[in-house]
């Protein structure tokens, strides 16, 4: 038997590899065999599809489309480039993003295209403007997004109300896009549509109103959303005249929640959810929404699983928790992680950091520099924040002044010391001197704090696990806070260095695996693809990941920003298009020039719950879900049905076996899981026949000890996805493991799993 995985080419069986060469360049060249006419081919790069490990390999663009690739491709083209010494990979997928205003002022996204990013999906934290009146939108993103004042004031001089979601999204085919974007809708801006802004921060919604948010989000996810998402975390505020209440999203009802769920349970779209870390309940809110055991399970991404400064152990819940739910009761949950440390820089109180603790609340609320000195001259107020500051309710921004960093400060002999090591210096305890400098320069003082992900090593294992996703890059927000739009890219540099993960699955985690999760048409470079790459010079992505600077936005009117710039070149070339948009890691002209990008909307989409069960209970693998696998007409089997009075029964049940088997043999590839389930069959019959022998029926309580071991060989040997009604029982399985275990001792099943892997092959390549 082959112990074969379509995760890499290089294990397949020589069939399968030839099926794969087949498809991949069978337009190599014309029908008359003359050198085919293309606009751009890249050769002899080291090219990372992101699934297969790297090959030496020649593409053919056309038209904006991958049309050939392999080895000395007979071809011609205006542009060729020499690629050799580089590495292709396929653009980049940034699955955590808040570019909904920026967009509209600056669509190229220049900040994330020079990092190689190539798809970005934007309408995160329950915020998006599919939906609502500009202004409102503009009070939820502003306090929560940290947009500075020029970038909403661009934006509300030509924002709309859109009459429809298909409006909005017609409206954004309009744009001169860099990247590819897809959107979710916000539950906050939906929330605050259907109920006004004041009543949506405050109150429960009525019956009425949750139907009209159904039909709503429906519509959404009609017109082109990928999903919804919602937001729990109570330091996530709005501005405006209810400045510092908690996002609409926030004040749902669990029944609201689970309504926007079961919508997208049932299109099988994307349900992502900040849970609120002061609130454990949320977490279980989340959970029990999520089960897919007798039903279509919730396609539910979680932010975030970080290695908490505040909680140095909870990074080993995270895996634990993830086996449960996906592996025992069958979620389908991804949790998003940093790839870098989780780094947070402060103008004075202005920060994210001063948003869980109520007298940082209140320096928040205030508008101005002379409002903010008005309270730091209460001394009420000075004792509040010395209690919230020192309060021992759950928190997330550890608050120790020895890891609190002076970056700018009028006085300059302060800059580089920590608060803790300043304070010491003047013989004022640690809080009070705090106090001091906040009420003494307010936004002049800048610091910075490590919250989280400082650990390499920890931070490799969550990168690493296959249920956590490198996201949560918060691009297009905290625009002087924190710059992560290299975060996809931090990947790659610390798989280069560190070998904490072969090359190739670096890649794989973001671009094809996102991109699959999603539902998106993105991450892979593949013959009929969109010829999105990126070409990195793989000596120059070995340096270390670079500090962010801060410069003066033009599309902001000139306001600050932290952004990342790579002097290195390690991203020597993007493609979006076939058309080069960047080189060394800087953006070129063309990328504002032209739309690039296009809008995407949501793959493999299903119309019925119970067609979501069905598509998930037959996926094989965690990411690659394919649709219906033709059944091997070839293979030989008979299954012998016959005397049946209800002769379309059968031929239905016949018609689902025949389905099915391909599936099952691509879910029990390695042989040493083969053997565990052929033991498991002979262990079954086994308790069985000693029962029936021995008139000891006592003995069928033993019987799921077969389901056992079968379960124990997937644990151990081959993690394929694990249906649990198929454990349990079904006829499908049932009758599958029958022919597993004949051909295996006729020695015909590797050449049905070879059969199945051609199947797949002809459909995945």
């Amino acid at each position: 038997m082959h112990k074969t995985s379509l995760s890499s080419n290089a294990t397949l069986p020589d069939p399968v590899r030839r099926e794969v060469s087949r498809s991949e360049s069978a337009r190599g060249e014309s029908a008359q065999g003359e050198p085919l006419v293309c606009d751009l081919i890249l050769r002899n790069g080291l090219v990372f599809d992101g699934v297969n490990e790297g090959r030496q390999l020649d593409i053919a663009v056309l038209a904006g489309r991958v049309i050939a690739i392999g080895k000395n491709l007979n071809a011609s083209a205006a542009r060729q480039i020499n690629a050799g010494g580089l590495w292709i990979v396929p653009g980049l997928v940034d699955i955590h993003t808040h570019y909904d205003l920026e967009v509209e002022l600056a669509p190229g996204l220049p900040e994330s295209v020079r990092h190689g990013v190539t798809t970005v999906v934007m309408g995160g934290c329950s915020l998006s403007t599919t939906f609502g009146a500009p202004v409102d939108l503009s009070y939820i993103f502003s306090r929560v997004e940290t947009l500075p004042a020029p970038l909403i004031s661009a934006w509300l001089e030509n924002a709309h109300a859109w009459q429809s979601p298909d409006q909005y999204f017609n409206h954004l085919r309009t744009l001169k896009l860099g990247p590819n974007v897809a959107c979710m809708l916000g539950h906050s801006a939906l929330r605050v549509h259907v109920m006004g802004l004041e009543r949506s921060i405050s109150e429960h919604a009525t019956a009425t109103e949750l139907e009209q948010m159904r039909v709503l989000a429906k519509s959404a996810l009609d017109a082109g959303c990928i999903g919804i998402s919602v937001d729990m975390v109570h330091w996530h505020k709005v501005s405006g005249p209810f400045a510092g209440q908690a996002l609409p999203s926030h004040h749902a009802s669990y029944a609201e929640y689970k309504m926007l769920a079961d919508l997208c349970r049932q299109y099988d779209a994307v349900f992502q959810v900040t849970p609120n870390p002061r609130n454990p309940w949320s977490l279980i809110d989340i959970l029990r929404m999520c089960p897919g055991v007798w039903r279509a399970p919730l396609r539910c991404t979680i932010l975030a699983a970080l290695d908490m400064g505040t909680a140095p152990h909870l990074w080993r819940v995270y895996p634990l928790l993830l086996f449960v739910c996906n592996q025992l009761l069958g979620c389908n949950i991804r949790f998003q992680t940093l790839a870098e440390p989780f780094v947070i820089h402060a103008d004075g109180c202005l920060t994210p950091f001063f948003e869980e603790f109520s007298a940082g609340v209140k320096l928040n609320n205030c508008a101005t520099r002379s409002e903010r000195k008005a309270l730091w001259m209460q001394d009420q107020f000075k004792r509040e924040f010395r209690e919230s500051w020192l309060s021992h309710l759950p928190r997330a921004f550890h608050r120790n002044f020895e890891l609190m960093f002076i970056e700018a400060a009028p006085d300059r002999s302060l800059v580089g010391k920590s608060i803790g090591q300043a304070a010491a210096e003047s013989g004022v305890d640690p809080l009070t001197y705090f106090m001091n400098l906040l009420e003494l320069y307010d936004e002049d003082l800048r610091w910075y704090a490590c919250n989280a992900n400082q650990r390499a090593g920890v931070r490799h294992k969550l990168m690493s696990h296959r249920d956590i996703l490198p996201g949560f890059s918060d691009a297009g927000a905290h625009s002087r806070n924190l710059a992560f739009f290299d975060n996809s890219l931090s990947v790659l540099r610390q798989a280069a260095t560190s070998n904490f993960l072969p090359f190739y699955r670096a890649v794989s985690r973001v671009t094809s695996e996102p991109a699959n999760w999603f539902n998106l048409d993105a991450g892979r470079i593949r013959v009929g693809g969109k010829a999105d790459f990126a070409v990195l010079d793989p000596d120059k992505l070995k340096t270390p990941i670079p500090p962010p600077s801060t410069i003066s936005e033009p599309a902001f009117n000139g306001a600050a920003r932290m952004v990342k710039r790579d002097d290195s070149g390690a991203v020597h070339t993007v493609f979006l298009r076939g058309v080069e948009v960047a080189q060394d890691g800087k953006p070129l002209p063309v990328l504002n020039q032209q739309s690039h990008g296009e809008v995407l909307v949501q793959l493999n989409r299903t119309s019925t719950e119970n067609e979501a069960l069905e598509r998930y209970r037959n996926r094989i693998s965690s990411y690659d879900i394919p649709g219906k696998i033709s059944p091997i007409s070839s293979s030989g089997v008979h299954l012998g049905f016959s005397g049946s009075s209800d002769r379309n029964l059968i031929q239905q049940f016949v018609f689902s076996i025949e389905q099915y088997w391909p599936v099952f043999l691509l879910k029990h590839q390695a042989p040493a899981n083969v053997a565990m389930h052929c033991f498991a069959f002979v262990l079954m019959y086994s308790i069985a026949a000693l029962a029936l022998l021995q008139h000891n029926y006592w003995l069928f309580l033993f019987m799921p000890l077969s389901q056992a071991v079968g379960l124990l060989g997937h644990w151990l040997f081959e993690p394929t996805p694990i249906d649990q009604r198929d454990t349990v029982f079904s006829w499908r399985a049932f009758v599958s493991l029958h022919l597993m275990f004949f051909n295996v001792l006729l020695g015909r099943y590797s050449a049905e799993l070879t059969r199945a892997q051609i199947t797949l092959a002809r459909g995945f390549y």
